[in-house]
């Protein structure tokens, strides 16, 4: 398969495109900086050098031309404001399912989180609140339009080595899960059509990958 990445440099994004190149797949990071092109291209990934707040649909879509499927990875990052929130977790994810559409690329898997969906409780700091509005926002645009898509909504993301065992589905309690284990959630839901139209909060649990994502689809068939 060919995987096109969205945030290509990001922490989960570089695990999956070491996971799919393991594997044979064909991973491509889309990336800002010039600086993490050798990065994810040790990685196993193609690299694509656009910034996703500076152009349009019509530029990014020849770059998903052949593509199986897109993710959604990208995020504006520690220490950025309000503004970025909205301009890369919202404005880019729906600028890549624009892409996707122009291309004819059916598939979308994005990166939520724990939290999306539901307005923030009040007291929560303002960055965060946005971030979460944000996040929600790129859900309902999703959702608006015509694809195969798939919303993952992991809790709060370690670098603690992965486990291989998850709690999958919805209205679990929200827990912490490694980025490891994030990464091979997106390998199983890429496998699984089935999931599209689904919507899957994530955390560390007990139950095999596979087992979990296939448990999900039995659940909403």
């Amino acid at each position: 398969m060919r995987i096109v990445i969205a945030g290509g440099h990001g922490k989960i994004a570089r695990r999956l495109s070491r996971l799919l190149a393991a594997r044979g797949d064909a991973p491509v990071a889309v990336v800002r900086n010039a600086a993490h092109v050798a990065d994810v291209e040790a990685d196993g990934a193609a690299a694509v050098l656009l910034d996703l707040e500076q152009v349009g649909a019509a530029e990014l879509a020849p770059h998903l031309d052949g593509a199986d499927a897109v993710v959604f990875a990208a995020g504006a990052g520690p220490g950025s404001g309000t503004a970025r929130k909205d301009s890369v977790d919202r404005g880019a994810a729906v600028l890549l399912a624009d892409a996707a559409a122009a291309a004819g690329v059916r598939r979308y898997l994005l990166v939520s989180s724990a939290g999306a969906g539901a307005e923030p409780p009040a007291g929560t700091d303002e960055v965060f609140a946005a971030y979460l509005r944000a996040k929600t926002a790129a859900e309902e645009a999703l959702r608006d339009r015509d694809l195969d898509s798939t919303i993952l909504r992991p809790g709060a993301l370690t670098d603690d080595p992965g486990t291989g065992h998850v709690r999958l589905g919805t209205g679990i309690p929200h827990g912490a899960v490694p980025r490891d284990d994030v990464a091979a959630v997106l390998v199983a839901l890429l496998d699984e059509p089935r999931t599209a139209g689904l919507t899957l909060e994530l955390s560390g649990g007990a139950v095999p990958v596979a087992a979990a994502v296939a448990a999900a689809t039995e659940r909403e068939d």
